[in-house]
């Protein structure tokens, strides 16, 4: 009788053998959904499932780099999870930036962090800018690690950014309104000069985008996986990319 190691091991090799390489998505948005309940479902403290989950990040860039994403776009951290318990969040920012500058580290990844740094405290602000500027001159996979990040609080924050430049060019508000675009306040978003996510990932088993990319995602392709961020596993991975390639996209068409 085979193992079950053995027989997922021959599963995941007929998973990537039917993977069609030219429907892989270019990027490819993941919300990292269920650490706490992981560690409440195996009976540790929360922190301990917020450092798995730290720990499987690197796993999926490998696994996306090896299928040929381009982008992939990380939500480590919401405008949301900054009102929970003081400690808890204080933890979390710990470990969050610890991946970030692990992976920048590494030399592998061109790293751009996404989100308000603003709302953080300064040390892990610094931290965080410190790892994005080590890694950009890296030519590999783009990662944007969405940290302190809201859907709404990207597209003000857009706004904003593009009546700042348009005022200091000397234009009036009437001007901007008149001539104001889609594509003008899209190159102002956090991920300006990146292709849109074909393909957006929830772990967890919530059917649900909670705001992430919520300008991007609009042609976005969404998968969604029962297994907790920390139990995600290659296999789960590939089910959502060989999920998405199966799919007739519209484009809204």
């Amino acid at each position: 009788m085979r193992s079950p190691e053995l027989l997922y091991q021959l599963y995941e090799r007929r998973l990537v053998a039917g993977l069609d390489r030219e429907r892989v998505p270019r990027h490819v948005g993941v919300i990292l959904d269920g650490n706490r309940r992981w560690a409440r479902a195996v009976g540790t403290p929360t922190v301990h499932g917020h450092r798995r989950g730290a720990d499987k990040i690197t796993e999926l860039l490998h696994w996306s780099e090896e299928a040929g994403v381009e982008v992939v776009t990380l939500w480590m951290l919401s405008t949301d999870n900054l009102k929970r318990d003081a400690g808890e969040v204080a933890d979390l920012l710990d470990i969050i930036a610890k991946a970030v500058e692990t992976l920048a580290d590494s030399g592998r990844w061109s790293l751009r962090v996404v989100g308000s740094l603003d709302l953080l405290p300064d040390a892990i602000a610094d931290r965080l800018r410190a790892a994005q500027a080590r890694s950009e001159s890296v030519p590999g996979m783009q990662v944007n690690v969405a940290i302190g990040y809201g859907g709404r609080d990207e597209i003000a924050d857009a706004v904003r950014s593009l009546l700042r430049e348009r005022g200091a060019a000397g234009q009036s508000l009437q001007d901007v309104a008149a001539a104001l675009s889609v594509d003008d306040i899209a190159d102002h978003l956090y991920t300006k000069g990146q292709p849109d996510p074909d393909l957006v990932i929830r772990t967890s088993g919530e059917q649900r985008l909670g705001g992430f990319l919520l300008w991007q995602s609009v042609h976005s392709e969404y998968y969604f996986c029962e297994a907790y961020w920390p139990d995600f596993r290659r296999v789960d991975f590939l089910r959502a990319l060989r999920d998405y390639a199966q799919r007739e996209r519209r484009l809204g068409r």
